[in-house]
């Protein structure tokens, strides 16, 4: 029989990482490439032979997604596999009839299929939606593990926006190491705070490379994951955050709700922040569907470099990039603050965006007052920079994991707000982790 002919649709990290461990090898298997979404500018390039294998020597084209159906009849293909994350269960769908209604099979890739086994023991944190706070949780648990005289690792859900073949094994462990693998905004949010913390942090395309040289130098590894995707790592404790400022969604979005099924420990994260009804909701959803997982309560406090100057002030609040998009937050970190410490005004960025925020606006037209902080490449990354230049506002509130200040070299006067995961009552991450 010949192999069936499978495309791969992704934005640059599960699709990756299902080829590699799953598909590339396979005889009976014939991929015909990827698609790609959500990230800028992460179509129309080439996986790399050198990360193809033997069965590809040619490498493997990445298209557009928009191009999907008409790829499926070009290419002859017989299986689609949809491979990224933080989407509505309708959206799945919707791509799921397409597919179908070219003829084609649609499939979704589980656990036992894609996840890779270390040897030594795995925490992973993953999330139900992008923004929930999971980032602040998995440095929380690797504080606390290497508290106990433990080697932590952390390996961070791929980002790989830039050469793919150069990204195959990436380690951080100095802040120069940042600027060697020329890390864009997107990756230097994630990185960076775990550097700052000591944490040796990981992460690339080739997780079975990974896995290998990184469980060397760990008596246990931290999955921190990216989106709300399922962790590439066969975990021995899975911790899950909720995000109640969003009730609901963790029963309907791809693969969040997977997690919540899987989780050995939910964090109901933003209880100061989030209405009583709402952490209500997440925490009956929770009993309904894993009534055996422990629940913790968590909150997210605002600490501010300087909270007075904040007050009868004109601000432009600039956000994690990701939380505004796919995740559809309305607000974060920076919002609060303005309100908490008596901003006149939250100024709107939209009249003084330019090219990728200026488009960015326009793909996600709900964003509101709030610059999302995108910096997928440095055209992107210059765009932001000018796009808060450019503003009419007295002061930058800026509420990403990093301090954008350094990294785009801001004229306008800005502070930084962050925030930290603080348990509250009992049980919390000492209980859970005591156990593990």
């Amino acid at each position: 029989m010949s192999a069936r002919r499978v495309l791969i649709m992704g934005a640059a990290g599960r699709d990756f990482h299902n080829f590699n461990v799953a598909l590339r090898d396979r005889e009976d298997v014939e991929v015909v490439g990827f698609t790609a979404t959500q990230i800028p500018r992460i179509d129309n390039r080439v996986y790399p032979a050198g990360l193809s294998g033997p069965r590809y020597p040619k490498g493997l084209p990445i298209f557009p997604e928009s191009e999907l159906a008409a790829k499926i009849r070009a290419l002859k293909v017989d299986e689609v596999i949809f491979a990224y994350s933080d989407v509505s269960h309708e959206y799945v769908m919707r791509r799921a009839s397409l597919v179908l209604a070219t003829g084609a099979d649609f499939r979704l890739m589980g656990a036992d299929t894609t996840m890779l086994t270390a040897k030594v023991p795995v925490v992973s944190i993953c999330a139900t939606r992008t923004g929930s706070g999971k980032s602040q949780t998995t440095r929380r648990v690797c504080r606390k593990l290497a508290d106990k005289g433990k080697r932590v690792v952390a390996v961070r859900h791929p980002m790989p926006y830039g050469n793919l073949e150069k990204q195959r094994v990436q380690r951080f462990a100095a802040l120069a190491d940042l600027d060697i693998h020329q890390c864009t905004i997107e990756e230097r949010e994630e990185y960076e705070p775990h550097i700052k913390n000591g944490t040796v942090i990981y992460a690339g395309v080739d997780y079975e490379q990974i896995l290998r040289q990184a469980e060397q130098e760990a008596d246990i590894l931290v999955w921190d994951g990216g989106n709300n995707d399922l962790p590439f790592f066969r975990p021995d404790l899975e911790i899950v955050v909720t995000d109640p400022l969003r009730p609901g969604h963790e029963l309907s979005y791809h693969p969040g709700t997977t997690n919540l099924y899987r989780a050995g420990c939910v964090v109901i994260n933003k209880i100061d922040a989030a209405p009583a009804e709402g952490v209500a909701k997440v925490r009956e959803n929770i009993r309904r569907i894993n009534p055996k997982a422990t629940v913790i309560e968590a909150a997210s406090p605002l600490s501010v470099e300087d909270s007075g100057a904040i007050a009868g002030k004109r601000v432009l609040v600039v956000e994690d990039g990701p939380t505004l998009t796919h995740g559809e937050m309305k607000f974060g970190a920076g919002v609060a603050a303005a309100h908490k410490f008596g901003a006149a005004s939250l100024v709107d960025p939209r009249p003084f965006a330019v090219g990728s925020i200026r488009k960015t606006f326009n793909d996600y037209p709900d964003i509101g007052v709030l610059l999302p902080a995108v910096g997928y490449g440095a055209e992107q990354m210059e765009d932001l920079r000018a796009t808060i230049d450019s503003a009419d506002c007295d002061l930058v509130i800026i509420a990403t994991p990093i301090d954008l200040r350094r990294t785009l070299r801001l004229t306008k006067p800005a502070l930084r707000v962050t925030y930290d995961l603080q348990e509250i009552g009992k049980p919390d991450l000492d209980d859970v982790l005591a156990r593990f």
